[in-house]
């Protein structure tokens, strides 16, 4: 990857490292599947108004923003209501990139690499310790939304591939128009109008700045840059920065939240990361010079 696009996935893995804390205090103010909708509200209200829709299908912008939106946040969000902490939370959410590693084999005939597959073993012995952990008295269904959480971000990485939009924060724009109306519905059924509207009526101003935060710079900002960069290189070497979305989000989480990072986080930590670096490794092949090379001048 060239030196500025490498810039720009560091970028976008700190936006998206604090924005657990973002989300933390965000859901002190709104229930989870609301906060969900409003953010895609956000993103897509008012720029769809200005922004001209990507010649692409509706059908290709809901197999993005469905799993992105509906799967992803909304699991997401649940999972850390319901307790899971928010540094753990970006860790185990970085197993995506294994997901869309795993996915890619039957939906975009990429082939499964060794690499990647002693990558995620060694990724999900991460998981199993996280697991073992938060069993001790731990949230451990919230665990395991954020997991499947992980998956469906896998999911969307891959639609962001199929789609191929040409203008990719026009894209982002017109896929959050997806996710709000399937959010509301499951808010307004699981979470009660009388809550909703309770939360609406009430929200702080750190409720509106999260809001803000996360529709903006961690959706719009964020995952137009991601599927920018898809868009040019492998999915394996664009979900390899990830890797440093756990670095941010649990030391933010720790000094912003006062989470601890436990002996068996760091070990957990050590794993995934470990893992999914591994998985993304790829050999070399060395360069052979031709006759013509050989006794070419050398400048």
């Amino acid at each position: 990857m060239r030196p500025r696009h490498i810039a720009i996935a560091v970028l976008i893995a700190a936006i998206w490292g604090f924005n657990f804390v973002v989300i933390h205090v965000g859901l002190g103010a709104l229930p989870p599947l609301l906060f969900a909708a409003l953010r895609f509200v956000a993103a897509a209200f008012p720029a769809v108004l200005f922004v001209r829709r990507p010649a692409i299908s509706w059908r290709r912008m809901a197999l993005v923003g469905l799993p992105l939106g509906v799967g992803q946040f909304g699991l997401l969000f649940i999972g850390m209501q319901m307790g899971m902490p928010a540094g753990l939370a970006s860790l185990v959410l970085q197993t995506q990139a294994l997901f869309t590693a795993a996915f890619a084999v039957p939906m975009l005939g990429e082939r499964m690499r060794r690499a990647q597959i002693a990558g995620m073993l060694v990724a999900f012995t991460g998981i199993a310790v996280i697991a073992v952990s938060l069993g001790q008295g731990g949230p451990v269904l919230a665990f395991a939304l954020c997991v499947v959480a992980a998956g469906m971000w896998g999911l969307a990485n891959i639609g962001m591939r199929k789609a191929q939009p040409p203008d990719m924060f026009a894209f982002m724009v017109w896929v959050s128009v997806v996710p709000p109306l399937p959010l509301l519905a499951l808010s307004l059924i699981f979470e009660g109008p009388h809550a909703d509207l309770h939360a609406l009526a009430h929200i702080s101003a750190g409720g509106l700045g999260a809001l803000v935060y996360i529709a903006y710079l961690s959706t719009l900002v964020g995952f137009g840059l991601w599927g920018w960069l898809l868009r040019r290189y492998d999915a394996g070497q664009v979900a390899i920065y990830s890797l440093l979305v756990p670095l941010f989000g649990m030391s933010s989480a720790a000094l912003v939240l006062g989470e601890d990072i436990t002996v068996p986080d760091i070990v957990a930590a050590c794993l995934i990361v470990g893992g999914v670096a591994l998985g993304s490794l790829r050999r070399r092949t060395p360069s052979v010079a031709t006759p013509d090379a050989v006794l070419a001048p050398t400048r």
